[in-house]
């Protein structure tokens, strides 16, 4: 895939989605735009890395994909693994608007995390290749992988505000633990991904769905809220 390839095919996404990507809401005008180059950069970097491998491309080979100059690059990330660092702020985005949810009793607290594993599909979910090379990547190095799982424990505490409030609301057995539950969550979620990147069997979304009922069931006080 040439630079030209990349800017013209599937990378090119609605980085301003406020439905997808709800990290780039409440900006002003520069940040925004910031954040979106941002995002360009790194839907552009996941596709060489589908392609190529991790190891195999450059910083050059991105901002060429991306149509900007190496020093813009420079402005936003320290390296390549750092690009990563990007999908963690978007799923970060949807877990912090959940909590959001799940604080205004907007909904009950079921239908936020069944609607949260959805959202958490979403960027993975748009091909098995490209889920396969995320999974990948944050393994690809220990900068990677230290990057990634402080995301992901700023992920857990979110997750596990959510399952406290739905203990209090007394959707949530109060007798578990929200940390270890917030840890399973983010485990049943990436397996899902994993598994489903391996078979493509079922639609991404179904096995989310799937996977929810199963940990909802597991949480759910007794005797109450384990309908589907």
């Amino acid at each position: 895939m040439n630079g030209k390839a990349a800017k013209s095919g599937s990378v090119n996404h609605p980085a301003g989605s406020k439905s997808s990507l709800p990290h780039l809401e409440g900006m002003g005008r520069r940040e925004r735009r910031a954040a979106e180059t941002r995002l360009r950069l790194f839907r552009c970097a996941l596709e060489l890395f589908t392609e190529r491998g991790f190891s195999n491309v450059t910083v050059e080979d991105i901002t060429e994909a991306a149509d900007v100059g190496k020093g813009t690059f420079f402005n936003y990330f320290d390296s390549k693994e750092h690009v990563l660092g990007v999908m963690a702020e978007i799923q970060i985005g949807k877990i912090r608007e959940a909590v959001a949810q799940a604080e205004t009793a907007a909904q009950s607290v079921r239908l936020v995390l069944r609607r949260l594993c959805q959202r958490l599909s979403e960027e993975p979910g748009r091909s098995p290749d490209m889920a396969r090379t995320l999974i990948s990547s944050f393994l690809a190095s220990d900068r990677v992988r230290i990057h990634v799982d402080q995301h992901m424990a700023t992920g857990r505490r979110g997750l596990a505000r959510i399952i406290e409030i739905g203990q209090r609301s007394g959707e949530v057995d109060p007798a578990l633990n929200c940390d270890h539950l917030a840890l399973l969550f983010q485990q049943s979620a990436l397996g899902t991904i994993l598994v489903w990147s391996l078979h493509r069997e079922p639609h991404l979304k179904t096995a989310m769905e799937n996977t929810f009922h199963l940990f909802w069931r597991a949480i759910a006080r007794p005797g109450a809220g384990k309908q589907s």
